[in-house]
């Protein structure tokens, strides 16, 4: 489904990043990955960049050629560093690549973002996520932090909120619109990467663990990948604004439980 495509993959450097440029290159896709750390193993071609300012957006948008064919937003971080670096690279980073790469993107490409399980709690927060997905271009992320007053152990889950009602809203964007750019999100749940470490000191072991016994077993980055490719092919060409939560059953079992329905 992928022969011949140029995908465009950032966090290529390990985990669901690593295995989605693995992946489409079995595919047939022309690789292009990216990462402010270079791999071990590349999958086509590897340009070393770095999405947390605005600078280094900008590199990447000029440094990438044009007719593209989809843009993977894998690379992520899990807030261990606190809320602005982690709204920085997880929405800020991601969006400005986004808007700036449209131009760059064929007519009836496809833009997929990596969410999170952890932005379920948007529907609840619809006021602070809008507002702040709204923003344009690359604001300073520690006013954003005082402005919305967001604690800074949250900023993975509000990052991944953000994330999915900018995905929604930059579905009917003129910029994506207007070419046809299908915009989508992918929603893992708990993932044996090796990030996963880190979203345990975040998250807690409670809730990660909660959330494994919940389907079953933690996820791979191989049931990931297929997903956020299938967004990126022509099969998935009428798939627009959507999330689809790749989660083993996760977000079925707590909206089970939220919304009283056994």
């Amino acid at each position: 489904m992928l022969f011949g495509k140029t995908i465009v993959v950032t966090g290529v450097a390990s985990g669901i990043g690593r295995r989605t440029a693995e992946l489409a290159n079995q595919m047939g896709a022309d690789v292009i990955g990216i990462d402010v750390t270079e791999p071990d193993h590349q999958f086509g071609t590897f340009l070393q960049g770095d999405i947390s300012t605005s600078a280094g957006v900008n590199n990447l948008i000029q440094a990438l050629p044009n007719n593209i064919d989809a843009l993977c937003n894998v690379a992520g971080v899990s807030g261990t560093g606190g809320a602005a670096i982690t709204l920085a690279i997880n929405f800020f980073g991601l969006k400005a690549l986004s808007e700036g790469l449209a131009p760059k993107i064929r007519t009836g490409g496809s833009i997929v973002n990596v969410a999170s399980m952890a932005g379920f709690g948007w529907r609840e927060n619809t006021q602070r996520a809008a507002s702040i997905a709204k923003l344009e271009g690359f604001p300073d992320t520690d006013k954003i932090i005082e402005e919305f007053a967001i604690p800074n152990d949250l900023g993975y889950p509000i990052s991944k909120e953000i994330l999915l009602v900018w995905t929604m809203l930059a579905a009917h964007q003129e910029i994506f619109k207007s070419r046809h750019i299908r915009v989508n999100t992918v929603s893992p749940g708990p993932v044996e990467t090796p990030i996963l470490t880190q979203f345990r000191q975040v998250l807690g072991d409670s809730r990660v663990n909660s959330d494994v016994d919940r389907v079953g077993r933690a996820g791979t980055a191989s049931d990931i990948a297929p997903v956020i490719l299938f967004l990126c092919s022509d099969a998935a060409r009428w798939v627009n604004g959507n999330n689809i939560a790749t989660d083993g059953g996760l977000e079925a079992s707590v909206t089970i439980d939220s919304l009283n329905l056994k």
